[in-house]
């Protein structure tokens, strides 16, 4: 397939947070890569905040490139480190202090995640302040909280997933997570269909790879032009995607409610 396959999601997220924080400094790692050249753990308190992005891995196959993002996961919390996680980023969580992740027995969820429901703790929280109860987000993930963590608070829920996000307090560590990507354009979830192709065909999400491109176009032209009116309609697209500055609320609040208290707590201005 010879469409534009999308960007990595460290790029899309380092980009946010320079967005969000025009003064930040981001340093991206690679856990994953072998010898990947990773913060020891005595230095991570130098930074104010930690984000894990997606990955297509699976955190119940252990081995080389899991193992060492759960280390390093758990030496965040030990640290202090406000950390938001993002699909990938929840399930590491949940895994380093105590929880698990399964395959969704209901399969994938892709493409938008519908209906996503705060409860009664998240109505209250202040990830949340500023959406609304009820909301859709760009998501894809076939794995999900099989058991949550000691220390967990869930956050919302929909009828694919019971943990669409969550509080996980660890020590004196406080991570937040979602199932979803609030940091996804709707850009960049149409090269995500485009990427996954055949899966998705055989999964039975598309009949073929006309229909496909087809759809990830129309997504690539909304997301070039919000206004347009039809296709929005078309995608059931409200501004709970379509208003950035609503659809990325959690990571944003979690920069003012973590990250910046964390950083002045640390004597940092």
């Amino acid at each position: 397939m010879s469409e534009k396959l999308g960007r990595a999601p460290s790029e899309g997220y380092a980009e946010l947070l320079r967005e969000l924080l025009p003064k930040a400094a981001v340093d991206v790692c690679y856990p994953a890569d072998p010898g990947a050249n990773l913060p020891d753990s005595a230095g991570l308190e130098s930074y104010d905040g930690a984000v894990i992005t997606g990955s297509a891995l699976h955190v119940y196959q252990r081995g080389p490139h899991v193992d060492p993002q759960i280390e390093l996961t758990r030496a965040v919390l030990a640290a202090g480190t406000p950390l938001f996680g993002s699909c990938w980023g929840l399930q590491l969580i949940t895994v380093a202090a105590g929880g698990s992740v399964r395959r969704n027995p209901k399969g994938r969820e892709i493409g938008f995640g519908r209906r996503i429901r705060l409860t009664a703790a998240g109505r209250g929280h202040p990830m949340y302040a500023g959406k609304d109860e009820v909301f859709n987000s760009v998501t894809v993930h076939l794995d999900e909280v099989e058991t949550a963590a000691p220390g967990t608070q869930v956050l919302s829920s929909n009828l694919m997933s019971t943990v669409q996000s969550a509080e996980v307090r660890y020590g004196q560590a406080v991570a937040w997570g979602v199932q979803y990507h609030p940091e996804y354009t709707l850009a960049d979830i149409a090269a995500t269909l485009r990427r996954y192709g055949k899966t998705l065909i055989d999964e039975g999400f598309f009949p073929d790879e006309v229909n496909l491109l087809a759809y990830s176009k129309e997504l690539d032209a909304v997301h070039a032009d919000p206004g347009i009116k039809w296709l929005a309609w078309r995608h059931a697209l409200d501004q709970m995607i379509l208003d950035k500055a609503i659809r990325v609320k959690e990571i944003s609040n979690w920069i003012v409610h973590q990250v910046q208290p964390t950083r002045a707590q640390r004597g940092r201005q």
